[in-house]
């Protein structure tokens, strides 16, 4: 038999500002949502003797719900977005045209290529493993998965699987 844990919990939570990009050259409005994040982690095997202690696993949940917490998300590897200057105080950077100049320490510069919620879930996804390799219990996954919801029910989902 195989286990599923599940992690959802209000702490679980970041505000960001984002604007999806589209195929075209357009973009939403930069905006925000109050995202919601949650694991789920396949165990290929539950006993008492090989028990996974949780608290790993909600340690980087939550660091990482803060470091993308109250910051503008940008898509570092989107055809449309130009890094113009980035210095300790401000980021400079244009999205499909538009510029933009912000405080440094509130932009998040993010290695995707867009900004949704599928891209969203794969960079944290992606994050989160990095994070618990080698940790306790880790060896113990057979899957991960993160969904990052924008809306209660609105969402993407992304799944690491052991290889």
């Amino acid at each position: 038999m195989k286990h599923t844990i599940l992690m959802r919990k209000e702490a679980f939570k970041f505000a960001a500002a984002h604007m999806t990009v589209f195929p075209d050259g357009t973009k939403e409005p930069l905006h925000g949502h109050n995202y919601q994040v949650a694991l789920q982690l396949v165990l290929r095997e539950s006993s008492f003797e090989k028990m996974v202690p949780f608290q790993h696993w909600k340690d980087a949940l939550m660091a990482l719900c803060m470091e993308w917490d109250h910051r503008v998300l940008v898509p570092a590897n989107n055809p449309f977005f130009k890094k113009i200057r980035v210095t300790d105080e401000e980021t400079e950077f244009t999205v499909c045209g538009k510029r933009y100049v912000l405080p440094s320490d509130e932009v998040l510069l993010l290695p995707t290529d867009n900004l949704s919620t599928e891209a969203f879930s794969g960079e944290f996804c992606r994050r989160f493993v990095v994070m618990l390799e080698g940790k306790p219990g880790f060896e113990l996954a057979e899957s991960i998965e993160i969904a990052v919801e924008e809306s209660p029910g609105t969402g993407a989902s992304c799944r690491w699987e052991r290889g």
